[in-house]
């Protein structure tokens, strides 16, 4: 791998994953609202921060994503679902990446592997929830996964070599699972990137459309 793209490169899994490619010797972009002014939820910043960047890369990475929307903790009952919760989670969670991969795919080469890889979640599989609850969250999440596997199959016709997943990181310890972590077993971010950099080195293009978490392990739909 020599060139790597990073969406959302400033925050806990994106920043992690750009410092371990670096490691390695990749050439890392990254793009972020804080460090670029990249929003995900607004085509026009998608298409500006997009269009100027050369093709080539090995690598597309969208690691953005939230918890909560409009200022809201995921629900736990159907009684505290609001539209605008649902609606932000939506953009910032489905609507974003599908953005990011509209714009990208001039990126990515056409003549060898190249992977586009989206951070999805467990809690988007319909057929692994058991639980219930954090309806705007899996919802989005399920959309995502849906964008991702439709993608894949519109980019094999152009891209025969290029691989699209949905990938779960685990829970990572980061600002974005502070306050909802509880007892679930976390992971640093460095350890939660070389993970999910291992699930992308070992994917092939028989794999493209697939979820997979950090094990690289097949997610349920």
């Amino acid at each position: 791998m020599d060139r790597a793209l990073i969406i959302g490169a400033s925050g806990g899994i994106g920043a992690a994953l750009a410092a371990a490619l670096r490691a390695r010797g990749v050439q890392v972009t990254g793009l972020s609202r804080s460090a670029a002014g990249l929003d995900v939820t607004d085509e026009g910043s998608v298409r500006e921060h997009l269009q100027g960047l050369g093709p080539g890369f090995d690598l597309i990475f969208v690691a953005t994503g939230a918890l909560a929307g409009a200022g809201r903790p995921p629900e736990k009952t159907l009684r505290t679902l609001t539209p605008r919760a649902m609606a932000d989670q939506f953009a910032v969670n489905c609507i974003g990446p599908a953005l990011v991969m509209k714009h990208a795919l001039h990126l990515l080469p056409r003549n060898r592997r190249a992977v586009f890889a989206a951070l999805s979640a467990r809690v988007g599989s319909i057929g692994d929830n058991r639980l219930g609850g954090w309806y705007s969250y899996r919802a989005a999440k399920a959309a995502l996964n849906q964008v991702i596997h439709t993608g894949a199959i519109e980019l094999a016709r152009t891209h025969p070599q290029a691989i699209c997943v949905a990938l779960h990181p685990g829970t990572v310890a980061t600002e974005f699972t502070a306050d909802y972590a509880g007892r679930h077993p976390t992971v640093p971010p460095a350890e939660a990137a070389q993970n999910l950099l291992a699930v992308v080195n070992g994917l092939s293009a028989a794999q493209t459309g697939g979820f997979f978490d950090w094990r690289g392990a097949a997610v349920p739909w």
